[in-house]
């Protein structure tokens, strides 16, 4: 046994680890819950968010997908349920992952202000995996070393607690850092908080042309992105 199999063990045996991924598995299946409620429902998810918002785009055009935008919504509440039943919780976590790795991606793509929320969920799936690695290494196309019987788990030090916890918050910080200084422009939650950023922008005016293609002409982002560097191009050739 190697030493990051020697950690893993420790690990398992932690009961600060064992309550941390029992936290991963509610908040995800509580994220899932209410989401997949209101696709059975047949409303449409976030309906909050304006129809001219990129994603907003998206989730209308999903809501017509009929009895697909119901499979969607019972396939998140059996994820969910599987994530709260301890016997199944790997299987739930192995149906997890790619659903919201793909709403990770969405919300990248769309540069939705909510991508800082679902990045911490994909960490936490992608922790729950990894938790239930014993189970799940006898699938995976890896040579296995053989196991020592010998091998006992022995709880974890302090140390190593507080280097995983440490780090956890580390990369927290640095996803909601990071994600601020992603893009230099995005079309925000609604119109009004769109051109609340405007104040603070370096091209004011091309900010508001970007706002106004969003949610005036409901033009696709791609669109609105390339008339707000149109706008920034021109600023600067006048300035020069």
């Amino acid at each position: 046994m190697n030493r990051m199999e020697k950690i893993y063990h420790e690990a398992k045996a932690d009961k600060w680890f064992k309550r941390f991924a029992v936290f991963c598995r509610i908040a995800l299946a509580a994220s899932f819950i209410p989401a997949g409620s209101v696709k059975i429902m047949n409303e449409r998810f976030a309906a909050g968010l304006p129809s001219n918002n990129p994603l907003g785009h998206y989730f209308d055009a999903l809501h017509q997908t009929g009895y697909y935008y119901t499979f969607i919504g019972i396939v998140q509440i059996i994820t969910a349920i599987l994530l709260l039943i301890p016997r199944t919780s790997l299987l739930g976590a192995l149906m997890y992952f790619p659903v919201i790795v793909n709403i990770c991606v969405l919300t990248y793509a769309t540069r939705f202000e909510g991508t800082r929320i679902v990045t911490m969920m994909v960490l936490a799936s992608l922790f729950l995996l990894i938790w239930d690695y014993n189970r799940l290494k006898h699938i995976l196309p890896f040579k296995q070393p053989k196991a020592d019987p010998m091998v006992t788990e022995k709880p974890l030090g302090m140390r190593l607690r507080i280097i995983f916890f440490g780090g956890c918050f580390a990369v927290l910080a640095f996803i909601i850092i990071g994600t601020s200084y992603l893009y230099e422009i995005g079309p925000c939650n609604s119109e009004a908080a769109c051109r609340n950023q405007c104040a603070g922008s370096k091209n004011p005016a091309a900010c508001e042309i970007f706002c106004d293609c969003i949610y005036k002409q409901g033009l696709p982002l791609d669109s609105c992105l390339a008339n707000f560097d149109r706008a920034k191009d021109m600023r600067k050739s006048i300035i020069k």
